[in-house]
C-alpha cells in the first residue's frame, strides 16, 4: 500500500503523521518500527494517526505509536503537531479543536502567534492509575535499583513518569537511569523518566528518557509531569518555563484539581508518500 504522510515536529520531538480519514492505514508493528527507523525508513520519535472522532463532543481520535512500534495513550508535542497537521490539510478550520485520546479527551488552541496551547487533562497521583506499584500515595518516592534508591515524583499526565530532581542536566546520568528505571518492577506498564534541573521558582531544564522512544530532543507530557512534580514539592510557581534540548515549553498548572496547560511550537517539515 502507498500512503501519503507528513514529518513533523514539535520542539525537535519529531513524528510521521498520517491522515487516516481519507485513506486506509493499517500499520504492523514492524511496519512501525520500519517507518520510524532512521536509516531505511522516513526517521521519528513516534507515529500519529488522525482518526475519525469515536466520542461524542470531539472531532478527532488521537493514536500514538512509539519508535519500537507499541501504542501509547498520550504525548504532548504530538498533540500539537496534530492541531497544526488538521489546520494545515483542511480537515478543520476550528481554534478549538476537541480531540479524544486513550486516555480521555483533550481541547487544542492555535493561537494567532502561531504556538498551540494545549488542556492536557488533570495530573493523576493515585498508584493504581499510573499505573505505580505503592502501598499508598506520596510526593515523592524511594525507588530501588539495587545500589542507593532513587528519589522521584511519579505521576500520569495520561501516561506514566517518574521525575527525578537533577543538580545539572547536563551530567544527568540519562542513559544509565533512563533505561533502567523505565522497565523497572513497579512500573507494569514502563514509565518516561524525566531529569529535572530547577533554576528558580519559575524555569527548570529538562531531559526525558521516553518509553520505548529512549532520549527525545523534547517531551511535552514529561514538562508537564516535572512542573506538577515540582510543584508537588512546593519548588516552583504556576507558571513555569521548561528548557529542552530542542526549545521551550510554557506549563502552567494552577494545583490538584486543575487541569495542565501546555503551550509551544509545533511544524511541518515535509509531505511524502511511502511504499509499504
Amino acid at each position: 500500500m502507498k500512503l501519503q504522510f507528513s514529518k513533523m515536529h514539535g520542539l525537535g520531538n519529531d513524528f510521521v503523521v498520517f491522515d487516516a480519514i481519507n485513506q486506509q492505514v493499517e500499520l504492523s508493528p514492524e511496519q512501525l518500527r520500519f517507518l520510524a527507523d532512521r536509516r531505511f525508513g522516513i526517521g521519528c520519535d513516534q507515529i500519529l494517526l488522525v482518526e475519525t472522532p469515536r466520542h461524542k463532543g470531539t472531532d478527532f481520535y488521537y493514536r500514538i505509536f512509539n519508535a519500537d512500534g507499541s501504542e501509547v495513550e498520550q504525548c504532548g508535542n504530538g498533540a500539537r503537531c496534530f492541531a497544526r497537521f488538521v489546520h494545515n490539510h483542511g480537515l478543520s478550520c476550528k481554534n478549538e479543536i476537541p480531540v479524544g485520546t486513550a486516555r480521555g479527551d483533550i481541547r487544542l488552541y492555535l493561537q494567532e502567534d502561531g504556538q498551540v496551547k494545549v488542556n492536557m487533562g488533570m495530573p493523576v497521583f493515585e498508584p493504581g492509575k499510573i499505573p505505580f506499584i505503592a502501598d499508598e500515595q506520596q510526593t515523592v518516592y524511594q525507588i530501588d535499583i539495587g545500589g542507593p534508591s532513587i528519589e522521584a515524583g511519579v505521576l500520569s499526565m495520561g501516561n506514566p513518569h517518574a521525575v527525578l530532581q537533577v543538580s545539572d542536566q547536563d551530567s544527568a546520568p540519562v542513559d544509565m537511569l533512563g533505561p533502567i528505571l523505565e522497565k523497572h518492577s513497579r512500573f507494569p506498564q514502563r514509565v518516561n523518566v524525566g531529569f529535572m534541573q530547577i533554576h528558580n521558582r519559575h524555569e527548570i531544564s529538562l531531559r526525558v528518557f521516553e518509553r520505548g522512544a529512549g532520549e527525545t530532543l523534547a517531551c511535552g507530557t514529561g514538562a508537564c509531569a516535572a512542573v506538577v512534580s515540582g510543584r508537588q514539592r512546593q519548588l516552583l510557581d504556576e507558571e513555569v518555563i521548561v528548557h529542552l534540548r530542542g526549545g521551550d515549553l510554557v506549563i502552567s498548572w494552577k494545583g490538584e484539581g486543575e487541569p495542565v496547560w501546555m503551550t509551544g511550537s509545533a511544524t511541518e517539515v515535509f509531505q511524502g508518500s511511502i511504499e509499504l
